[in-house]
């Protein structure tokens, strides 16, 4: 890891405890290991994990924070991404991981159990065919809003707090029918590494 990458969380984060640093900093050479094994991450990011992985799943933190005794739901986890990070930074919130390819959950317990995370479950499975009731639904990269939506709908508490997706490109088109429960914020407003110039977060609210 070079500390440059890792330097690009403390910028933008700079009151995390130092048990939480000592977590994030764990992340990269696990996810070198098990990415020799499976391929969890795009491999030609790795040299950015912490800018195009942690950063980007934080930036709902910059977002929203979340409280004490919240159900947030991570749906199509991929390798832990965005959950394990924003369990890391909130503690005292329960986070359930669900992915349907169970090498990815594999992956994602070990992280789990390596770093010493108390507040994650990881589940293999389909949301659809979850019973799981959460406050907030987040994804990264897994489907267009109108499917998230759909399978969500039966996860998601009365008055809960919707879905926040992370999505690159123009949402214009997804959000057609559904524009009055939508916010959208590029995250280029959080941050300043070009990566992010495409970057959206969608918050979808009921």
């Amino acid at each position: 890891m070079t500390t440059a990458d890792f330097d690009v969380i403390i910028k933008y984060f700079p009151a995390l405890e130092d048990d939480q640093i000592e977590q994030l900093k764990k992340l990269k050479p696990l996810y070198d290991e098990w990415n020799a094994q499976i391929n969890v991450i795009s491999r030609k990011d790795m040299d950015q994990f912490y800018e195009r992985h942690v950063l980007h799943a934080l930036s709902i933190a910059k977002y929203m924070s979340f409280k004490s005794g919240w159900y947030v739901v991570d749906l199509g986890t991929g390798g832990g991404f965005p959950g394990i990070p924003l369990a890391i930074l909130f503690p005292n919130t329960t986070f359930i991981l669900i992915d349907s390819i169970g090498k990815k959950i594999k992956v994602v317990e070990a992280v789990i159990q390596a770093i010493g995370l108390k507040n994650v479950q990881a589940i293999w499975g389909r949301a659809e065919q979850s019973n799981v009731k959460a406050n907030l639904v987040v994804t990264r990269a897994v489907a267009p809003l109108k499917d998230l939506v759909e399978w969500t709908k039966h996860i998601l508490k009365v008055q809960s707090q919707g879905i926040i997706a992370l999505k690159g490109g123009d949402l214009t088109e997804e959000i057609t029918g559904f524009k009055r429960h939508c916010s959208i914020v590029s995250l280029s407003s959080y941050y300043e590494e070009s990566f992010f110039e495409t970057k959206s977060l969608l918050h979808y609210k009921p």
